[in-house]
């Protein structure tokens, strides 16, 4: 599975050991791995009930949106945005992991308890759009309060 060796490969490029990253994926038996967000990437951290909506406008305009993980235990999910993007950001009910967080990531084509890749990252580092994430947000959250979307 040539796509996951190379997810693997760039999500573990972010711990301060990624040797030790692969090992803990392998040892752990949850098949998780506590990452550093600031680096590569940034997680944006939406309720389950508008992440899903999102995603669903994300995937209508885009041909592949960036990785996006689900937290089946808590209801959320997190997209994977461009570096420095958690400071800035400001929204309601958003929480964000940026530099200074660590974040729970499965390894890439296996499954995991509780966390799971809904986009799994391909290895070629594509983020999802700041600008286009908050559109579909926008468009999402109209949706939810009964407005005109889509």
């Amino acid at each position: 599975m040539a796509g996951a060796k190379t997810a693997v490969e760039w999500l573990a490029s972010v711990a301060p050991d990624p040797e030790a990253c692969r090992r803990e994926w392998e040892r752990n038996p949850l098949g998780v791995a506590l990452l550093p967000a600031g680096k590569a990437w940034d997680v944006l951290i939406l309720p389950g009930e508008l992440g899903c909506p999102t995603l669903d406008v994300l995937t209508r305009i885009l041909h592949r949106p960036g990785p996006v993980l689900v937290d089946l235990g808590d209801n959320r999910m997190g997209f994977f945005v461009a570096p420095g993007t958690a400071a800035c950001w400001l929204g309601t009910g958003i929480r964000t992991a940026g530099a200074g967080t660590r974040i729970v990531v499965p390894y890439p084509g296996r499954s995991a308890r509780g966390v799971r890749w809904l986009v799994p990252p391909d290895g070629s580092g594509t983020l999802t759009d700041t600008a286009l994430l908050e559109l579909a947000m926008h468009e999402a959250a109209a949706v939810l309060a009964g407005g005109e979307g889509g």
